[in-house]
């Protein structure tokens, strides 16, 4: 006999979320799909069923093996779920190699601590001599 899980609890078991409660949160939220549907999170989950989970700035893709309660250590996930993320969804995660640096002359910007002072000193002589 086939055992039945709910989808937010297989979420957690299969380590997609860190808890339940987070788990269903995002069933809720219409960040959890089961075969391009949106679901609550007592939906049952069957194996070869599709679930699609929004976590932001990556959409997964993953293939219900077999269906499982209790939460599972990382190296046991495979048995349970089939990760099904395109490539390109994954490269979300990775931030860009080239970093922007623009040179800026000095003096050219915010002033420095000692322009700053160099400037409030000219104003308060401006201010005492208009008195």
């Amino acid at each position: 006999m086939e055992e039945i899980v709910r989808i937010d609890k297989w979420l957690w078991a299969v380590r997609i979320f860190k808890t339940r409660s987070d788990a269903a949160e995002a069933c809720r939220t219409n960040r959890v799909l089961i075969n391009d549907s949106y679901c609550k999170p007592s939906r049952e989950v069957h194996p070869g069923d599709t679930v699609t989970v929004k976590k932001m700035p990556v959409t997964y893709t993953f293939r219900v093996l077999a269906p499982v309660s209790n939460r599972q250590p990382a190296k046991n996930v495979p048995e349970y779920a089939e990760n099904l993320t395109p490539q390109s969804e994954l490269d979300k995660l990775n931030p860009p190699k080239e970093t922007v640096f623009i040179m800026r002359d000095r003096g050219t910007g915010r002033p420095t601590k000692k322009e700053r002072r160099e400037i409030d000193a000219l104003m308060d002589d401006l201010r005492y001599d208009e008195d």
